[in-house]
């Protein structure tokens, strides 16, 4: 089913492309390119069957997310991000998803999952308070995801700290206009989101604590192995992706600039043999890491589709290899945008786009590298990494 979403994708390669600038333009993603997204049923990739979705292999999504964004960074951004959502939203309570999907299974939710807001218990549910910053989407989604902290009676957080999702629709949530003024993937809209004194009833509320240890999508029931891999493995795949298609799309574009080019010393580039080298040395690294994010998704699922629920250890890893291939993909992304000479920066060269998007992408906290190759390392020693923030992202 996959396929057909990228053979749609990619019949229309040219038209994404092209939005790349008016996307930076607007700040957000232009209509259109939103449009082509719903159309081909890039948001739906995760989605059950029940509410209309496609519900393929997390592999298919993340090839179809690299291949977006290899045309267009904020394009395949918003894919990677708004595409997982319904992956999670799978497991929620029934009622919440048919209020989502009930009248449009094309109905598009936000996040983030940061827990920047307190929820203060009540009867039937939370009064929900918070500012979050990095909702991609946004301005095309009707629902959002966000993280909070349980609260106290006085609305301070509760402790020991507990974390939840809290589902809002619309109607409960600000977007604020002009908060997101950055360097690269400018056309991802990822705004800041203020909510105030909303109730959020029980219903819309998912346990952080069940949601990544795997044990809410077992509680809901759920037998499809997709449904059933770690939220560590499947909520920065989409993220990843995107990163590693951006270097991909950098590569092409970077391809097409130097076949023809000629330096300023007046040597072809067909005749510069370490440009050539380091080309091929890109060109390899890239698709090492295409390689590697792609098999970790497959290890994962065919472990949970064996009955094996993924040990901490084992998603301490799959994190590292994540986060590896995101680096490695950049870095050598980086070594072929510096051999394209001055004029690649220049505004009307996708390249410079590319190589901006990238590196605002790798700086996603999910690609922060010191606590997850810490804990990996710590786990490969069969020692228990200390509880806390330490442990947040796996």
């Amino acid at each position: 089913m996959a396929d057909r979403v990228l053979d749609t994708i990619m019949e229309r390669a040219e038209q994404i492309r092209e939005l790349g600038p008016a996307n930076e333009a607007l700040g957000r993603l232009d209509d259109e390119a939103a449009k082509i997204l719903k159309d081909s049923g890039a948001i739906r990739l995760l989605q059950p069957e029940a509410h209309g979705g496609l519900e393929v292999h997390p592999r298919e999504f993340a090839e179809t997310v690299m291949g977006i964004a290899s045309l267009d960074g904020s394009t395949g951004w918003v894919a990677g991000i708004v595409g997982v959502h319904p992956w999670e939203m799978a497991y929620a309570d029934p009622k919440v998803r048919e209020e989502i999907w009930g009248e449009d299974p094309d109905t598009w939710i936000a996040s983030p999952y940061a827990p920047m807001g307190i929820a203060r218990p009540v009867d039937g549910g939370y009064v929900f308070n918070g500012r979050w910053q990095f909702s991609s989407g946004t301005d095309h989604c009707d629902w959002i995801f966000l993280g909070a902290m349980l609260g106290d009676d006085e609305g301070k957080m509760a402790q020991p700290p507990r974390s939840l999702h809290m589902i809002l629709p619309r109607s409960d949530y600000e977007i604020v206009e002009d908060s997101w003024d950055v360097a690269g993937l400018k056309g991802t809209g990822s705004k800041d989101i203020i909510v105030r004194d909303a109730f959020v009833p029980a219903y819309r509320t998912l346990e952080y604590s069940k949601v990544v240890d795997g044990s809410a999508p077992r509680e809901a029931g759920l037998t499809n192995p997709s449904y059933l891999m770690p939220f560590s493995c499947v909520f920065p795949l989409g993220i990843s992706s995107a990163v590693i298609g951006i270097a991909e799309g950098a590569l092409h574009h970077h391809l097409a600039y130097q076949r023809n080019r000629v330096q300023i010393t007046g040597t072809k580039i067909k005749d510069d043999p370490y440009v050539l080298y380091a080309i091929s040395e890109a060109a390899e690294e890239i698709k090492t890491s295409r390689t590697a994010l792609l098999d970790n998704c497959s290890r994962m699922y065919d472990m949970v589709a064996a009955g094996h629920v993924p040990t901490f250890a084992e998603r301490a890893a799959g994190r590292r290899t994540q986060v590896r291939a995101a680096w490695r993909a950049v870095q050598a992304m980086n070594e072929i945008v510096v051999r394209s000479g001055g004029n690649a920066m220049r505004s009307d060269n996708p390249i410079q786009r590319f190589w901006r998007d990238a590196h605002v992408g790798l700086a996603h906290a999910i690609h922060v590298p010191g606590s997850v190759y810490h804990v990996s390392a710590l786990t490969d020693l069969d020692i228990e990494p200390p509880q806390g923030p330490m442990r947040s992202m796996i």
